[in-house]
């Protein structure tokens, strides 16, 4: 029996490792679109100003599980490199070290946050407490008390997602709040003393060529195994099949060709709303509205090249404050620890937004003057105008749980399940919160799945219980 042919929208971490694994045991012949100039998606790289820049901050954490650990050692060898981490959180006008040291938090952190948070810990314990509730700012206000959700938490939420926290899931806490309890908090701070830690504590892993080589990675060993990656390609429309013996047909373009490209499985890792949108037919009214009433949260990367050899000795800044726009400074020359190139150094800012707002329609000028005003009122100004300033822009770098979002995400989920050789998988695919090793998982996972020409959906199930589990790395 033939191969069947497999067709993979999206070149991010779970697409091409769906095509290097369907390669790797022969399951599958792929055929991947990737609209974009590298792979990767939100986990690229791409090569500006002399180095490898990443589209956002990223780390391999050492959670990662240890078959995927392995899959990514064996790929890059000696280019992955093992870093310690070095951050830094401004919290009330000071700076805290991220990861937690409690050294650093007996010297620097503010008085009375110490205080309102001790006391907020010592009435967990007294009988009337809140219950936890199904909202972001429930489950965190009985788990953390008032003091770190007013001054952390909650200003952060508001500006990663858009929307209050009482409008926000409860799940959204769940799943993007590692340290969403006392104890665990005070777990990493212990990770900081010698004894405590656990193995990998305080470091991650980072390739030489930045965060998307390990996409490349994937995609480079697919080929060679014989599938078939196209770069620069982009969807248009979906047929669906006529019936169990006819193929998927998929209409893409490239450079003004357009090529109909048929599959016996369609695998996408696209946003599932795009991916309803996108089909000629079959789709159900309910399952056109449910794409409405689910979101992304876009984001503009802000880089800037500055003529210095180093920005700040940190690789990475979180603003949680209301008042500084951006949520995150990174400086990609200190992750990779190259030292390269000399004599300038590159900024990267994460600025969250909504699609088409204002923010987004910023000019590279008027994000480069944004992002200096925030680092000035940080203490922590620009030393020279930079040499050059330029953006990314991600439309759909989070989803956001809103209140509710289980109904319309629940009737998109079960539609692409109910479509006969259909998966629809990934960060974007699932609506999910995770990272690359996570999304990587998903595709060894999808990959497993498929035996000769039908798909267990019964094993696909219980793997979506373990997807359920997965909780985002700081």
């Amino acid at each position: 029996m033939a191969e069947p042919r497999v067709l993979i929208l999206g070149g991010g971490p779970a697409g091409v490792g769906a095509a290097r694994e369907l390669a790797r045991q022969g399951r599958g012949r792929a055929l991947l679109l990737e609209q974009g100039a590298h792979f990767g998606g939100n986990a690229g790289s791409f090569e500006a100003c002399g180095q490898w820049l990443d589209y956002g901050s990223h780390r391999l954490h050492p959670a990662t599980e240890p078959e995927i650990m392995a899959e990514i050692r064996a790929l890059l060898g000696e280019d992955l490199r093992d870093r310690p981490r070095h951050g830094r959180i401004r919290l009330l006008g000071k700076w805290i070290h991220f990861p937690l040291k409690p050294v650093d938090l007996l010297l620097r952190l503010d008085k009375s946050f110490a205080l309102g948070s001790l006391r907020d810990m010592a009435a967990k314990h007294l009988p009337g407490r809140p219950p936890e509730g199904d909202t972001f700012a429930s489950v965190l206000r009985a788990n953390l008390g008032a003091t770190i959700c007013d001054e952390f938490y909650f200003p952060y939420a508001v500006k990663l997602w858009g929307h209050t926290p009482e409008l926000l899931s409860g799940v959204q806490a769940k799943k993007r709040v590692a340290a969403g309890s006392f104890g665990k908090l005070v777990r990493k701070v212990l990770n900081a003393v010698p004894g405590f830690k656990k193995p990998g504590a305080g470091r991650f892993f980072y390739p030489v060529r930045g965060f998307g080589q390990i996409s490349e990675a994937y995609a480079s060993d697919a080929r060679a195994r014989g599938a078939e990656l196209r770069l620069g390609w982009r969807m248009q429309s979906i047929e669906p099949p006529r019936d169990a013996r006819s193929p998927w047909r998929v209409t893409a373009a490239s450079n003004g060709a357009t090529e109909v490209l048929e599959a016996d499985h369609l695998w996408s890792t696209i946003p599932i709303s795009v991916l309803a949108n996108a089909m000629t037919s079959g789709v159900p009214a309910e399952v056109l509205e449910a794409t409405r009433r689910i979101s992304y949260r876009s984001m503009i990367l802000i880089y800037a090249q500055l003529q210095v050899e180093q920005f700040t000795e940190y690789d990475a800044h979180y603003f949680p404050g209301a008042t500084t726009r951006i949520t995150r400074l990174s400086e990609p020359k200190n992750y990779s620890a190259l030292g390269r190139p000399a004599g300038t150094t590159v900024l990267c800012a994460e600025l969250p937004c909504t699609l088409d707002d204002a923010v987004w329609r910023m000019s590279d000028e008027e994000l480069g003057r944004l992002l200096a005003e925030d680092l000035a009122g940080c203490g922590i100004p620009l030393p020279a105008a930079p040499l050059k300033v330029f953006s990314r822009r991600l439309p759909a770098a989070y989803p956001i749980y809103l209140r509710g979002y289980e109904e319309p995400f629940g009737i998109l989920d079960r539609w692409a399940e109910s479509v006969p050789r259909l998966l629809s998988y990934g960060r974007q695919g699932l609506f999910a919160h995770d990272n690359t090793h996570h999304a990587l998982f998903m595709a060894n996972a999808a990959v497993a799945c498929l035996g000769g020409a039908a798909f267990d959906q019964a094993k696909w199930a219980d793997y979506r219980q373990l997807f359920a589990k997965h909780v985002v790395e700081d």
